[in-house]
């Protein structure tokens, strides 16, 4: 069973999604203080730490990006049930 480890961030609109994106990659703000600071899940506490799970435990537009895309790229906006994600993979093995 593919296993990931991978940070993300939960935001209400696709705008403020960009927004952060370009700022992570301008190096205006980390990926983990952006999360602290905008994620809406409670994973924004721990930077978007999403921890270790197993394919097909997340949403499968979260699956699309996790078990196929680029490790430590920041990946998004990205938008589910829950509104629009950013999410950098962190590991992956299969």
């Amino acid at each position: 069973m593919a296993t990931a480890t991978a940070r993300h961030i939960l935001v209400e609109t696709e705008k403020l999604c960009n927004k952060l994106k370009k700022e992570i990659k301008s190096k205006e703000t980390t990926f983990e203080e952006a999360a602290k600071k905008f994620s809406q899940c409670p994973s924004g506490s721990k930077g978007g730490d999403l921890g270790k799970f197993a394919k097909g435990m997340m949403v499968a537009e979260f699956d699309k990006v996790i078990f196929k895309d680029e490790l430590n790229v920041v990946h998004g906006p990205i938008k589910t049930e829950f509104g629009f994600h950013l999410i950098k993979i962190t590991s992956r093995d299969k």
